[in-house]
């Protein structure tokens, strides 16, 4: 039986390209992210990340590193092949904390997939989606520039547009910034408005109506399931829910009241792959569109996802997140490519990530 031996950490700070704004005074300049490492006595290791961003869900990336500490007795001398297993041990051991049980459990994956000598997608539904329709994620500035942006992904093969709204509290701005992405790109591309949670129900409507002549949709106005059911059902847009949906009894939720046409479903959000893939189980049988993503993060959360979505049927996917093209340093070069707008995995063993230890540095404390 192949047991753990050690578990190390890093903590990294992954600077943004550019500022990304977003609603309720939110924004990504530097965001530390903490890399997880488990070894076994098979001389195999798996890679683990969590990179929460500041003021956004009930997750901070200095709490991980105390969670980690106290769930390593757990860890050390266990049995890593098959997560869920261990998984279930370390939700007993500490109850919630789920964010910081997202970066072990990616590396428990990783760990079980290297052992089988199989890219990680095998072992979570096979080859389904070769290749992952990627979206690009526009800070909220002013609208002029935000449509440059748009159109520079435009000539790069991206059709979906997330575009962040919020930032200065007026919806008739946010207006603007919809309607010239949406003239940017022209017709076809999917182009969403995500105000995260800070948008008041009145605001949110009154600007929906304003679009209601574009193809456009809405993503997590307001910070309830209850009010985006509001807006959803008076402006007749469709919904893409987010922060409000984080297990299955509220993805459940959502889908009765009938204002979930998408669901973002974020590996850290959940809890990692296990809990993730779950949830991707779920929106599969109830027929809502999924977003496979993170928070935020480098290649190791990055591959992780894109390997949950290259397993899921082709017609539930909405889209996915090269959160890596986002910042830097660049951890590992070998384990996905991207081209035309749509990524896909490499069929190394596990995730396929190799990460620089020379960019890492030394790890900020080691378990054994």
């Amino acid at each position: 039986m192949t047991t753990i031996t050690k578990v190390s950490v890093w903590k990294i700070a992954l600077e943004s390209h550019v500022p990304y704004y977003m609603a309720g005074g939110k924004v990504c300049l530097s965001v530390p992210s903490i890399i997880v490492r488990i070894d076994t006595d098979a001389g195999i290791c798996g890679w683990g990340e969590v990179c929460p961003i500041p003021h956004y869900l009930p997750a901070y990336a200095d709490g991980v590193i105390p969670a980690i500490s106290e769930m390593a007795e757990v860890l050390i001398g266990a049995d890593p092949i098959g997560p869920e297993a261990l998984m279930r041990k370390l939700d007993k051991h500490l109850i919630g904390h789920v964010y910081a049980k997202s970066a072990i459990d990616i590396a428990l994956w990783d760990l079980t997939a290297k052992e089988a000598g199989l890219p990680l997608y095998r072992l979570l539904g096979g080859l389904q989606t070769e290749k992952l329709p990627l979206y690009k994620s526009i800070t909220c500035s002013d609208p002029e520039k935000m449509a440059d942006i748009a159109k520079e992904g435009y000539q790069k093969g991206i059709r979906q547009f997330q575009v962040k709204l919020g930032s200065d509290n007026d919806w008739r701005r946010d207006v603007e910034r919809m309607e010239a992405v949406r003239a940017a790109v022209g017709t076809g591309p999917l182009v969403f408005g995500d105000w995260n949670c800070c948008a008041s129900q009145l605001d949110a409507i009154r600007a929906g109506r304003a679009l209601s002549s574009l193809d456009v949709m809405l993503e997590q106005p307001c910070a309830t399931i209850e009010s985006c059911n509001v807006v959803r059902q008076t402006t007749g847009l469709p919904m893409k829910l987010d922060e409000s949906v984080h297990d299955i009894h509220s993805l459940l939720h959502g889908h009765q009241l009938g204002c979930m046409d998408a669901a973002a479903l974020k590996l850290s959000k959940f809890g990692g792959i296990s809990a993730t893939r779950r949830a991707r189980d779920l929106c599969l049988e109830i027929g809502t569109k999924m977003v496979i993503e993170d928070t935020w993060g480098s290649d190791i959360t990055t591959s992780a996802l894109m390997h949950l979505a290259t397993s899921t049927d082709q017609g539930a996917i909405m889209n996915v997140c090269n959160l890596a093209d986002y910042v830097s340093p660049k951890l590992s070069h070998e384990s996905y490519f991207v081209s035309e707008g749509f990524a896909s995995v490499t069929d190394a063993p596990g995730l396929g990530v190799s990460p620089d230890l020379s960019v890492l540095g030394e790890p900020l404390f080691v378990i054994s």
